[in-house]
């Protein structure tokens, strides 16, 4: 008799209609799932699922990240991802979340979008707290001078490689999100930029910005409130360092590697100021042969900084 009542239950399991869960069962449900599961796969079952997965509270936060790592399969770019066909991907992806986030939208992470799609998001999304666009190659002022008037809640800044931004977009950031307390504005490695050919467009590596100290500046005077700043391979040099560590005394973690136009005193002399520092990463690196004419001196050797030129100053 247990048997036949068993045999019975799992029939009736079997035969259960999912798409007859309430919505708040479906969005409990949804909200296990990934972004890119719930687009690739709940949208496409029936409409109420396509309904549920549409719900505000599942689009507090739109993160591409962990798609872009899986998609990658251990690399750090593709060159796939620097075509217009994959921005308007991105684009249409960023559109839909924040439109059916109706306003809740708190966090977004993405890649390769547009100023369009991001003017878009900006709009819709004043409670905006985090904001990551890097390798955005079509963003520029326009965009970020929207985000900085429409999102004043914004705490977390990555615009790396994003070289059609300029100073301009750090100063009205800084002077309109005043809980800003993280900047990441890391630029490609200019220094072997092998390691980024066949992948970014030639045109995009030879642009990258060489204003250094004058972003430093305006973070400096225009972002006090920073604890976590990372500059990787940017063209600053001493005096832009001590602008940021005069301006960000509340600096906690600092990534400088790469910055070539940096020596030890230098840095030494600008840490000084920032007494609640706990991390500084330093812009320790390897510059192949052929980026000098190492024939003065006949072989490679470590230089202290009497020999350094203005681009080898470790």
């Amino acid at each position: 008799m247990a048997e036949v009542t068993e045999e019975r239950a799992t029939e009736a399991e079997a035969k259960r209609d999912w798409s007859e869960l309430t919505p708040v069962c479906l969005a409990n449900v949804l909200r296990r799932l990934t972004l890119e599961d719930r687009w690739k796969g709940a949208m496409l079952v029936c409409r109420s699922w396509l309904a549920a997965a549409r719900d505000p509270a599942l689009f507090a936060a739109v993160d591409l990240e962990p798609a872009f790592e899986s998609a990658g399969s251990g690399r750090a770019d593709a060159a796939e991802w620097w075509t217009p066909a994959f921005q308007r991907r991105v684009d249409a992806m960023l559109r839909s979340a924040a439109v059916w986030a109706e306003g809740s939208l708190r966090e977004i992470r993405v890649r390769h979008c547009s100023d369009e799609a991001l003017c878009f998001a900006a709009e819709r999304s004043l409670n905006l707290q985090t904001l990551s666009i890097r390798s955005s190659q079509s963003v520029t002022d326009r965009s970020m001078f929207k985000i900085a008037t429409c999102c004043p809640l914004l705490g977390e800044l990555d615009i790396s490689n994003c070289y059609e931004i300029s100073y301009k977009s750090l100063e009205m950031i800084g002077q309109n999100c005043p809980n800003l307390k993280i900047l990441k504005r890391n630029l490609l490695n200019w220094l072997d930029p092998s390691q980024h050919s066949g992948i970014v467009p030639d045109e995009y590596l030879r642009a990258c910005p060489q204003d250094g100290d004058r972003e430093a500046m305006t973070i400096g005077r225009f972002m006090p409130k920073l604890k976590h700043v990372e500059l990787r391979f940017s063209k600053l040099s001493v005096s832009g360092l001590i602008s940021v560590s005069e301006g960000c005394g509340d600096l906690e973690f600092l990534d400088l590697f790469g910055c070539a136009n940096l020596t030890s005193r230098g840095i030494e002399q600008a840490s000084t100021n920032l007494k609640n520092l706990k991390t500084l990463v330093r812009p320790n690196f390897y510059i192949p042969r052929s980026m000098f004419h190492t024939e003065r001196y006949g072989h490679w050797r470590l230089y202290d900084e009497r020999f350094q030129t203005n681009v080898f100053q470790i």
